[in-house]
């Protein structure tokens, strides 16, 4: 690698490396999705949070956004801001169902994540610009969804009904 990409390299890491904050995002983000290993599998405090019906739902999401909003603070684009938060209302969301929610609290990880697209966002020169695509298609993707679940309660509404004589 030439040494002016290297230059250039580290002044754009300099903001996530040296900022105390920053810092503080990277430390809560370990705690929330791998500070304990067990057998070589790491987690953290957020699925076991999600074994306490409702509050632990809404107490890792919370946390989730406030860290979201830590980054927006120090440079976050729009599109960056909009993918993490995708991420983290997915984990609260699918984080809800019980027994489901649970397994998928120990893989998804949305913290780490978000920490992963915030170091794209920095040393990479990835996820800039405008949260409009990002918006778009998460309301496409939800207009297609509701689509197919209201398609599907009607078919099943009409088994039940010819099931039931009516």
């Amino acid at each position: 690698m030439n040494e002016s990409f290297l230059k250039n390299r580290r002044k754009i890491e300099a903001p996530v490396n040296s900022d105390a904050r920053l810092q503080m995002v990277r430390k809560v983000t370990r705690l929330m999705d791998e500070q304990f290993s067990v057998g070589g599998f790491k987690f953290g405090i957020d699925p076991l949070l999600n074994l306490l019906p409702v509050a632990g739902d809404i107490g890792g999401y919370i946390i989730s956004i406030a860290l979201i909003i830590t980054m927006v603070k120090h440079g976050a684009s729009g599109k960056l801001a909009a993918k993490m938060l995708v991420n983290a209302t997915l984990d609260a969301f699918i984080g809800a169902i019980p027994v489901l929610g649970w397994i998928f609290d120990f893989t998804y990880k949305a913290n780490s994540r978000n920490l992963k697209l915030l170091s794209e966002h920095y040393t990479e020169g990835k996820h800039r610009g405008s949260a409009r695509p990002v918006i778009a298609g998460v309301l496409i993707t939800v207009v297609i969804i509701l689509a197919i679940l209201v398609y599907l309660i009607i078919k099943m509404l009409d088994w039940v009904g010819a099931a039931l004589g009516l």
